[in-house]
């Protein structure tokens, strides 16, 4: 996620991967009771990890994960759709689980992208029941130890 800096909506191909970078605030959110800055890196793949998400499915796959992040006020950092995998980097607040935004995510998609493609249809199930999460974020760790400075000077 470093170096994404200001350049905005950017769209290139790259061994058929199309990649989309967003401009967010990579700060600190100030809530009534928290401050946080959540990102999480999920990535997940169809089912026998096929290579069906090109072209129109992809498109319509980039729309559907945009209609949900937006719904549940998450920000995409970064997304990028390969034919047989997503990767999505989400900014999200302290209260969703990283589970709950793959499953919304993919049965949104399962449901609608089935009915729109008749070739998908045909499959079992369009996600696997697998997916990878990580957190990221830009703490360092010399701005953690200036807090817990700032921290110990209040006892």
């Amino acid at each position: 996620m470093e170096g994404l800096g200001n350049r905005g909506p950017l769209a290139c191909l790259f061994d058929g991967c199309v990649y989309r970078w967003y401009t967010i605030d990579m700060e600190y959110i100030h809530d009534n009771h928290t401050v946080h800055l959540i990102v999480y890196h999920i990535i997940w793949c169809p089912r026998r990890r096929r290579k069906i998400l090109n072209g129109p499915v992809a498109n319509r796959l980039e729309q559907i994960i945009h209609e949900v992040a937006n719904e549940h006020n998450w920000k995409i950092v970064q997304l990028a759709i390969q034919s047989d995998h997503v990767h999505l980097f989400i900014r999200t607040d302290p209260y969703t689980l990283p589970t709950d935004i793959a499953r919304l995510i993919k049965g949104r998609s399962s449901h609608h992208m089935r009915k729109e493609f008749p070739h998908l249809a045909r499959m079992p199930s369009l996600w696997t029941r697998s997916a990878f999460y990580s957190t990221a974020g830009n703490v360092s760790s010399e701005t953690i130890q200036k807090y817990i400075e700032r921290q110990s000077k209040r006892d």
